[in-house]
């Protein structure tokens, strides 16, 4: 029986009241992950290039090695999370962002504010991993009993994450009046209330859902991903879409000081972005389950390489007007997340699939590994570019069109694999 025989019609959504108390707790959990995380990371760039003065390329450097302390270390902490039990490690990585945090608000040199950065990150590296084994692990029950497919469980677990990116902007714009140790000091204290959120209620080693701990080693868990060719393959194809998205906390400040000579804005174009992802989402994932996995996938990297072009002809070249601008960045954010929004639920149902509902952590660990390295390189790369602009040896238009191949790239190479290898779509979901 295919998945459209036994969930008729479209009330994925209203059934959110009924999953288990554990599943409303990771939900919530976005919702505040992300408040405390908008709060400070949009608002990042221009603390350390207006409070602190840093040049682009140590901006574009401290950004990749945020994303890359935290995607780039999520096998670590997935792995750790299989190991020993996702309370723990959930627990361990609320914990160090509350410390990560307060040392971001306090630093003044480029050392400290690397290290705060970093411990930002890694807490990232180790909550994140073990929320979406979690919910991967109920999303199988759920769409096993025939409540919810596990892509819309993945796809509601996307829309709390954007409700937290529409009040999170909005509170960081609110603060810009106020010194930047004031909001990371806001977001550090709300980790530490919802540390104590998870250490009440999310289930302890032994009970339901976090299971007893492992009896596998690390080095049998990093075996079971890392001998796993086709998973690999294709987390480093689908990694694109992550360092397209990485380039938003560079690109987007710059773009919006360039061109119009201010970065007031920019708390609401992160603002509208959430609101499109909070709206779309639930059809979006509707287009996902009727296209299959291998179209939404891929049609959606192709969607995020076409945004970047968008702005070339909407004043990076040429002296637009203000409101140009401002409208051919809108079209840019917005592509970029319907891209998104189509190819993430499907991506990550693949993940689960591919890596044979084992060791989920690590699973989704690595694919955000391969994208934070990648996103790292891609940061601090067009970051030296815009250097390349502000000198005369490159064009304005130049950091867009390769992070638009790049991602082209990606698009061609995974519809020609996966049409040869028939690894995706593997069950029936049309």
């Amino acid at each position: 029986m295919v998945l459209s025989e036994r969930f008729p019609g479209n009330k994925t959504f209203a059934k959110v009241r009924v999953l288990p108390p554990v599943v409303k707790l990771l939900l919530l959990s976005m919702v505040l992950f992300n408040i405390g995380f908008y709060l400070v990371v949009p608002f990042l760039a221009v603390h350390l290039s207006e409070d602190l003065g840093f040049a682009a390329w140590i901006v574009g450097l401290v950004l990749g090695l945020r994303m890359f302390s935290q995607q780039g270390m999520f096998f670590i902490g997935g792995s750790l999370a299989d190991r020993f039990g996702k309370r723990p490690i959930i627990l361990l990585g609320i914990a160090v962002r509350v410390v990560g945090f307060l040392m971001l608000g306090l630093a003044e040199s480029m050392a400290a504010v690397i290290v705060g950065v970093l411990l930002v990150g890694f807490a990232a590296a180790l909550f994140a991993p073990a929320v979406e084994s979690a919910n991967a692990e109920y999303g199988r029950e759920l769409e096993t009993s025939g409540v919810m497919r596990r892509t819309d469980l993945f796809a509601v677990e996307q829309m709390c994450s954007r409700l937290g990116t529409v009040i999170g902007p909005a509170l960081g714009a609110a603060l810009l009046m106020f010194p930047f140790s004031w909001t990371a000091s806001s977001a550090a204290l709300l980790f530490a209330i919802m540390w104590v959120g998870f250490f009440i209620w999310f289930p302890r080693p032994g009970d339901a859902h976090d299971g007893p701990v492992s009896t596998y080693t690390l080095r049998d868990v990093w075996r079971s991903v890392l001998t796993n060719n086709n998973f690999l393959l294709f987390a480093t194809l689908c990694s694109f879409q992550l360092v397209a998205y990485s380039q938003l906390y560079l690109m987007l400040p710059e773009q919006l000081e360039r061109g119009i000579g201010s970065q007031s804005a920019l708390g609401w174009f992160y603002v509208g972005a959430a609101v499109l992802v909070i709206v779309g989402q639930g059809p979006t994932v509707a287009v996902a389950h009727r296209i299959g996995h291998r179209r939404a996938i891929t049609f959606g990297l192709v969607l995020i390489s076409v945004s970047f072009l968008v702005p070339l002809v909407t004043g990076v070249e040429s002296a637009a007007s203000a409101s140009t601008q401002i409208v051919g960045l809108a079209v840019w954010i917005g592509l970029l997340h319907l891209g998104q929004m189509l190819m993430v639920p499907p991506m990550r149902d693949t993940i689960a699939i591919l890596g044979r509902e084992s060791n989920l952590g690590a699973h989704f660990g690595m694919l955000n590994t391969i994208g934070g390295l990648l996103a790292l390189l891609g940061t601090v790369g067009v970051g030296f570019v815009y250097d390349l602009v502000d000198n005369g040896h490159a064009a304005p238009a130049s950091p867009w069109v390769i992070v638009s191949v790049c991602v082209a790239v990606s698009a061609v190479v995974l519809w020609v694999w996966s049409g040869r290898t028939k690894v995706i779509d593997p069950r029936s979901s049309d």
